[in-house]
């Protein structure tokens, strides 16, 4: 799970983001004595994924807020199903409930939409890997959301993979000697990956020794001719142009991984109701 004093971090800044000075329409409904529950809805078939972000929303803003989660992260729910019941004043109840709403029903889109990919290579040995496309400042969320869909998450950040580019190459002035360069600079411990575009770059990236070869934007008949090229000396990644139309096919060269932005940057929030009863 998420650390606790980062996603705190988060939620703090949504809720002053959202609130500022004070919510003025609840202020002037309600007297703030009043107490009430509402139900978390699912107005369509999810995976669900933040549930206990969205828990903490509630919490941060009135620990006296009171939860019966009745769908745990990870678990499909239905069209009309209760997610989960909310209980105490009503006032901080309505305060919250966008942040919390927004949270969740992000999550949960990303979730939702990362386990189609997932269903749709099944069988087939290759894993669903996410990318850095996510929402500034929410990677920690977006991720965690990718791997509860049942994916599989890349490097989290720059520090922790190495990923030669085509920029870097051009600026090194080839994947030779960026490789030369990056592997007097970095740790044994990290893998190094490149990204290449034809069968030539591939023969070069597999002569430099590489750990991972991404095949960036291949037609699915070169990604087969480059998985023979490569035959096992070093680990597969294809990316760009992926669909749910074509990742099957995709899947089925013998890859190892199948990167997918649209997973974090573009997949439709969750459609989800929070109601007073």
């Amino acid at each position: 799970m998420i650390q606790k004093f980062r996603l705190d971090r988060i939620i703090i800044d949504a809720l002053d983001e959202d609130i500022g000075s004070g919510d003025v329409t609840t202020l002037a409904v309600l007297t703030g004595n009043e107490v009430g529950t509402a139900e978390v809805l699912a107005k369509d078939d999810i995976i669900v994924a933040g549930i206990d972000v969205f828990k903490e929303v509630f919490l941060l803003y009135d620990k006296d807020i009171k939860f019966l989660v009745k769908v745990k992260d990870g678990q499909s729910a239905g069209r009309g199903e209760i997610l989960a019941e909310i209980s105490g004043k009503l006032k901080n109840i309505l305060t919250a409930e966008r942040v919390a709403l927004n949270f969740l029903q992000r999550m949960c889109g990303i979730a939702t939409l990362t386990r189609k990919y997932v269903d749709e290579i099944s069988g087939t040995g290759a894993r669903m890997l996410d990318t850095r496309k996510t929402l500034p400042c929410h990677r920690l969320l977006d991720k965690y959301a990718v791997k509860t869909g049942g994916g599989f998450n890349h490097r989290f950040g720059l520090y922790d993979g190495v990923m030669i580019k085509d920029n870097h190459i051009k600026a090194a002035g080839g994947i030779l000697k960026a490789v030369e360069m990056i592997s007097s600079h970095v740790p044994p411990t990290l893998n190094i990956e490149v990204e290449v575009k034809n069968l030539s770059e591939v023969e070069e990236a597999l002569s430099s020794g590489v750990d991972i070869i991404m095949l960036d934007n291949m037609n699915v008949e070169d990604m087969k001719k480059a998985v023979s090229m490569i035959n096992g000396r070093a680990l597969i990644e294809a990316s760009g142009n992926v669909t749910l139309a074509n990742v099957r096919e995709i899947a089925e060269t013998g890859v190892d991984y199948i990167s997918v932005g649209t997973i974090t940057h573009s997949a439709p929030a969750a459609d989800i109701s929070l109601l007073i009863k």
